[in-house]
């Protein structure tokens, strides 16, 4: 196995892996075709979770004939022990809201730090159902809350109750039994911060694995809980779930502008990300060997993907046509691969002429899973030291010609033109959620939120170029002291021109930004499916569909989920 070090080194050589361009790569259009991979998150924590075999059951089981109450999960991973905490609680029809500013939910959840002693069970029970009105302690890494499928959830305890198994395709609609609506840590709220997370606690210092492992955990309870309500409702003609029909079950997710943000404030993380996909890649184009059981395994997943991608259900006319799209990008790709296939780079060529953005980013996907040897490694790299350092001595001149080079997408966007700078990028003070103002706020501008990258570099280059003129032979730190707003783009300026990648090349302030592609970017990474836009602004997604469940552990596990599909008729029969 190649390794990271080995990867690097070719970097600096003659003989460097085939990167993909920068200008191609970080395209905002192109992020917002990525499809889930075997290094998102949700792929790479499972994986870890099996093969270290993590001890997962409850240890306080306090649930009544209605599913609500108390549960504690402990886990036993390889570097210590936690505590998931669950608290179910009845939810009226007229207080369900999905929206962040919702005060009540089904259910809300903590992962924390140890055991779970009584006393401070009745901590987490007086502030975990509140969420953002409560406060918890640096022993919680995790704060979340979720709401049942109004049109699973019953039907499926019902359907249990009778003795009956889900009818899949039902399920293939929706494809879970709870929709989180939020998932908090990193510091917020007196929660453990990043830092303590990742330096103390192994087990979860990978970029978002607690965030990741509380979403699995869910997922897992969920099918517990619908078990658990049938089994009282109906004792004599109860039958537990068939596990392929569990399997098939996700957890939802409603991700709105909250997290487009992240893509922009976090740079250097987000270079890593796309750096280790771009690297894995890479070692496909050049040690990727092609056999006859490789063109059996990727036609399999060509057909995986398009099966796949008919059974997500979207009522967004713009995710129809992507989707549609896909579709005949995979008949095309079959077609191609079924006359001749012994070149990957040929590949890739033939799909960036013929194919969509998403149907090119989907290929890449199912080369990843064809190559675990080449890529699995790769998911230790994902995390990163985020400082945007400056350097005072770079002369003046090497800053314009950095910013000609490496920032010529900025450079290249007219900001006078119409609508190129109408919207800004704000925080709510009654919603507490990122916003997209226009020109009646232009008030607002004032509190916006600094996303506007490229014509940040725009100012400044051309205020860089009037000083260049006047004083050439002056430094950076000369140039800072005149101009000191400046300094904040400078230091990521100077800093991003150090990453492979770097900076998402698109004007965000454009009235035409389409939002949705910087949330399916960063969920592509999470490693989540079945994307169902409710607007331009926000999308609703399935997580851990298809994954393994908790009594999985310890057994037989290919890591086989990618793009799972709904169980065959002859596999849900009723049990004897």
């Amino acid at each position: 196995m190649i390794s990271p070090a080995a990867i690097n080194a070719a970097l600096r050589g003659d003989n460097a892996l085939p990167l993909r361009p920068i200008n191609q790569v970080m395209n905002l259009e192109r992020l917002g075709a990525m499809h889930q991979s075997r290094l998102s998150f949700m792929r790479t924590l499972v994986r870890r979770i099996m093969r270290e075999r993590w001890q997962i059951a409850p240890a306080r089981f306090e649930l009544d004939a209605q599913g609500y109450g108390t549960l504690v999960y402990e886990v036993k991973a390889p570097h210590g022990l936690f505590s998931f905490v669950l608290f179910s609680s009845y939810l009226a029809p007229e207080d369900r809201n999905d929206r962040v500013i919702a005060t009540q939910w089904d259910l809300t959840m903590a992962l924390v730090d140890g055991q779970v002693d009584t006393i401070y069970l009745e901590k987490l029970r007086q502030n975990v159902p509140k969420q953002e009105a409560g406060r918890v302690d640096s022993r919680v890494f995790v704060l979340s809350r979720a709401n049942r499928s109004a049109r699973n959830f019953d039907y499926v305890v019902n359907q249990l109750a009778k003795g009956e198994q889900p009818d899949v395709a039902k399920i293939a609609q929706v494809g879970y039994l709870y929709r989180t609506t939020a998932v908090y840590g990193s510091g917020k709220l007196g929660m453990a911060d990043w830092e303590k997370v990742s330096t103390r606690y192994p087990d979860f210092a990978r970029p978002f694995a607690a965030e990741m492992f509380s979403c699995l955990m869910l997922r897992n309870f969920s099918l517990l809980q619908v078990e658990h309500i049938a089994k009282h409702q109906a004792p004599d003609s109860f039958r537990p779930m068939q596990p392929k029909i569990k399997r098939f079950f996700g957890i939802g997710n409603s991700t709105g502008l909250g997290m487009a943000p992240y893509l922009i404030n976090h740079p250097i993380l987000i270079n890593q990300w796309v750096e280790m996909r771009e690297l894995a890649l890479a070692r496909i184009r050049v040690l990727g060997g092609i056999d006859a059981h490789i063109c059996q395994q990727l036609e399999a997943l060509i057909q995986r993907c398009c099966v796949h991608t008919a059974e997500t259900v979207t009522e967004d006319e713009w995710q129809t046509r992507n989707n549609k799209q896909v579709l005949n990008d995979m008949d095309a790709l079959k077609e191609r691969v079924a006359v001749s296939f012994n070149d990957w780079n040929e590949l890739l060529s033939w799909s960036e002429k013929y194919c969509s953005l998403q149907g090119q980013e989907m290929l890449i996907s199912m080369m990843l899973e064809l190559y675990p040897e080449l890529v699995d490694d790769l998911e230790d790299y994902h995390t990163a030291e985020e400082f945007l350092d400056l350097d005072p001595l770079m002369p003046v001149q090497q800053l314009k010609e950095m910013i000609e080079q490496r920032y010529d997408w900025a450079l290249a966007i007219d900001f006078t033109a119409e609508g190129a700078r109408e919207i800004f990028w704000y925080r709510s003070e009654e919603k507490m959620e990122p916003r997209l103002g226009g020109c009646e706020l232009e008030e607002g501008r004032k509190k916006q939120m600094a996303l506007g990258v490229g014509y940040a570099v725009r100012k400044c280059y051309d205020q860089l170029c009037e000083y260049v003129a006047a004083y050439p032979e002056h430094t950076t730190a000369r140039f800072m002291v005149a101009r000191p707003k400046l300094r904040g783009i400078v230091r990521r300026i100077q800093t991003m021109s150090k990453c492979v990648y770097g900076d998402i090349q698109a004007n965000l302030l454009d009235k035409n930004v389409l939002p949705m592609h910087l949330l399916r970017a960063k969920l592509a990474f999470f490693g989540v499916g079945k994307f169902d836009p409710r607007s331009r602004l926000w999308v609703r997604n399935t997580m851990f569909q298809g994954a393994p469940l908790l009594e999985d552990i310890g057994k037989t596990f290919n890591d086989d989920w990618f793009m799972p599909l709904s169980p065959k008729p002859e596999s849900v029969t009723p049990q004897q």
